[in-house]
């Protein structure tokens, strides 16, 4: 007899269509934290202390932006590979709305009694070769993060979430660095190879480091979404293509 209280196992493909309580709740936290990570991190540079190291520069966008990972494993964890498909692509299309509504609003000439016209542009400009960067490296890091998520998921049977939340972002977030920077500032002004492949490196150790520490909270949200979903989806026999939206 079936546990009433535990998830029931079951195949991706057996819940198209189906309707969950909690999803666009996650769609739209998803959605929140990718934007700000965008809007309100991206453009600062901050510093912290390492023992033994001294002071050590990190952009700022990396407090939100590893969330989104975090999400993301949610998603595909609870819900499966194509719900968690369609979500990066809501996000997809947000972050680049974002950007172009940005780049309208930097270029609308500012009232003449307005001052504030150069710190705008400092806070919201935007450099096409970085947007540019940001948006392909994002497609292609959630797309990784999700599919050796789901696969990892089916190798393990569903065991060592922790494993599979650490595993899956290492490789998604080594291929969104691996992008972003060498795209962004390769042989840019100010910027050497060796610097460019320093803040690569860190910003992906961080961004690691971040999720593994939030494994805890990941094991919280994962339980209580599936108790309350009553499900516990697995990508047996779903078709991994990243380019679709359809569930």
């Amino acid at each position: 007899m079936n546990d009433p209280a535990r998830p029931a196992h079951i195949r991706a493909r057996e819940i198209t269509g189906s309707h969950f309580r909690y999803f666009d709740f996650v769609m739209a936290a998803f959605v929140v934290i990718l934007v700000l990570s965008n809007v309100i991190g991206a453009g600062k540079v901050a510093q912290i202390w390492l023992p033994g190291i001294g002071y050590w520069p990190f952009g700022a966008g990396i407090l939100f932006f590893p969330v989104s990972y975090v999400i993301g494993d949610v998603l595909t964890e609870v819900y499966g590979y194509a719900r968690a498909r369609r979500v990066i692509w809501a996000g997809f299309a947000a972050v680049l709305f974002m950007a172009l509504m940005s780049w309208v609003v930097v270029q609308l000439p500012p009232a003449p009694d307005w001052d504030n016209q150069a710190a705008y542009e400092v806070i919201f400009g935007q450099v096409p070769r970085i947007v540019l960067a940001s948006m392909v490296a994002f497609w292609c890091g959630e797309f990784v993060n999700s599919y050796v998520m789901a696969k990892m998921k089916l190798w393990t049977k569903g065991r060592h979430l922790w494993m599979r939340t650490i595993g899956s972002t290492i490789a998604g977030q080594g291929v969104d660095s691996l992008i972003f920077y060498p795209a962004a500032f390769l042989w840019a002004e100010g910027w050497t190879n060796e610097l460019v492949l320093k803040v690569l490196v860190t910003q992906w150790v961080l961004k690691v480091t971040w999720e593994a520490l939030l494994t805890p909270v990941t094991y919280l949200v994962v339980g209580f979404l599936k108790r309350r979903e009553g499900v516990d989806v697995y990508d047996e026999g779903t078709n991994f293509t990243p380019f679709r939206a359809r569930v």
